[in-house]
């Protein structure tokens, strides 16, 4: 299948089994869907399902799960520890292969309507399909759980659902419907029934309360196993991996003299994560993914089925006469480029721990090359809604806001490759001291063309609540520009 699309909705009901293998039947039942994975927690009173498939398939797979849940999970009688609002709590769309985020987008939108309409649930849409800047986060759809929800949407014009009714149904409650990247949901155990230094601890690791960046975090009681959790969502794991996000639990537990009973994984993981904690946790001095059995014969078939995208090819795309890619690409490409330069000059010098973060330096700018590419197709998208469409403004900010983030972490990534090969080069061999030092012009070279656009976006940036948040990391960014250039 050239076009694939992965779904995860999680469900209201964690405890009947019936209810879980009824939503299973509804998606193996749909032509051209594949269930991948479902999972059931009766704390958390939770249920999810993992499937994928093209975008036509995976929306009628979709609906008709959360049509099942509406008819069988009454929210009325329902009491877990997850944060819920819907019967169906939420349905994102995650490009996989062949697809973009803006097509993911489209999809949560349809999916959206369909649902509103027919089954007469409000739905709000979320993270990149989210119209409005404060329903991006899914957090701040499910803050006050119901009650906050059905009270924001009475008192507040702008909680009026994107499709549905204005008041929430009455068994089944809203669902926020979204498009997002893959994230891994990740728990720690606890050796504890203290639920108040669960939550102290997810307070010390959460991005939103100063800790670990790209980590959501919340503690809760496990009742039927007489302890409590630190449960995490890692929406970028090369940034923070889950080792990371593991030794952060441990080492804020130990403080408080719990010991760590153990974790587990939510659903399927991306395998370059675990391989990312196995390397850092065995020490390998040189591993890449391609050293990986399954990943060897995967990508051997792939390439005989598909032509492999080439330098060329980018170039010529670049070329070409149309809005992406463009600068911000060639700026996250360079990048790149830079940190490759600093592999093999970590490497030559026997610097394994610096060899390892310039590896993930490059594999995320090489990703922020497509992630540019939608970004901006995004803002192009939201341009194009009518001007006397009502939700226009905030589309457009939301857009803009996507499209200074992504070169925005372009510039900050960019820096970090040039402050390694900085050092590298300080005490680095005679016969690659040029290599380096053609890094380091190029990485702060990138660092610049990413802040341009970061500051070209910012400045057609109306909403001043979201240039607030990215106006520290561009100043930021600004004087490490500058630390590196009188480096030089």
């Amino acid at each position: 299948m050239d076009r694939l699309i992965q779904c995860v909705p999680n469900f209201s009901e964690g405890r009947d089994q019936g209810i879980l293998h009824a939503l299973i039947d509804a998606v193996t039942s749909t032509t051209g869907v594949a269930l991948l994975d479902h999972s059931m927690d009766a704390d958390h009173h939770r249920s999810v399902l993992t499937f994928c498939g093209g975008p036509d398939a995976i929306i009628e797979a979709a609906f008709r799960t959360v049509r099942i849940a509406t008819e069988l999970i009454d929210l009325r009688t329902h009491v877990g520890v997850h944060p819920r609002i819907g019967a169906t709590d939420v349905v994102p769309f995650i490009p996989i292969r062949g697809t973009t985020m803006q097509d993911c987008v489209q999809l949560a939108k349809r999916l959206g309507e369909r649902v509103g309409r027919e089954l007469e649930i409000p739905v709000f849409l979320y993270e990149r399909a989210a119209g409005r800047a404060d329903h991006v986060p899914l957090e701040a759809v499910r803050r006050g759980g119901l009650d906050g929800l059905a009270f924001r949407m009475e008192s507040d014009p702008g909680w009026i659902p994107d499709f549905g009714p204005p008041r929430l149904h009455e068994s089944a409650g809203a669902i926020a419907i979204g498009a997002r990247p893959p994230l891994i949901a990740y728990n720690v155990n606890l050796c504890s029934t203290n639920v108040d230094e669960a939550r102290s601890i997810a307070r010390a690791v959460r991005h939103s309360s100063g800790g670990l960046p790209h980590v959501k975090a919340i503690g809760v009681t496990l009742s039927s196993r007489g302890m409590v959790q630190v449960a995490m969502n890692l929406t970028d794991y090369l940034v923070t991996p889950i080792l990371t996000a593991f030794q952060r639990v441990k080492a804020e537990a130990t403080k408080r003299g719990i010991e760590v009973a153990g974790s587990e994984l939510v659903g399927l993981v991306p395998q370059a994560a675990l391989e990312h904690a196995t390397a850092a946790s065995l020490q390998l001095d040189r591993f890449d993914s391609s050293q990986v059995l399954e990943t060897r014969i995967v990508d051997t078939m792939l390439s005989k089925k598909e032509p492999v995208y080439t330098l060329s090819d980018f170039l010529a795309s670049v070329a070409d006469a149309k809005p992406t890619p463009a600068g911000g690409s060639v700026a996250a490409f360079v990048g790149a480029l830079a940190a490759s330069l600093g592999v093999m000059g970590a490497h030559l010098g026997g610097q394994s721990e610096g060899e390892q973060r310039l590896l993930e330096l490059s594999r995320r700018l090489h990703r922020l090359v497509q992630e540019d590419i939608e970004a901006y197709d995004g803002l192009i998208h939201a341009y194009r809604i009518p001007k006397h469409h009502p939700e226009r403004p905030d589309a457009i900010s939301i857009a803009l806001q996507r499209a200074t983030e992504v070169p925005l972490e372009i510039a900050e990534l960019s820096c970090e490759v040039a402050r390694f090969i900085h050092t590298l080069r300080e005490g680095g061999k005679p016969t690659i001291q040029s290599d380096l030092t053609v890094g380091l012009t190029i990485a702060i070279a990138a660092a610049q063309a990413g802040l341009v656009t970061a500051l070209t976006n910012t400045n057609a940036q109306r909403n001043q609540q979201l240039m607030e948040i990215v106006r520290l990391r561009i100043t930021k960014a600004t004087e490490n520009l500058e630390e590196l250039r009188s480096l030089c």
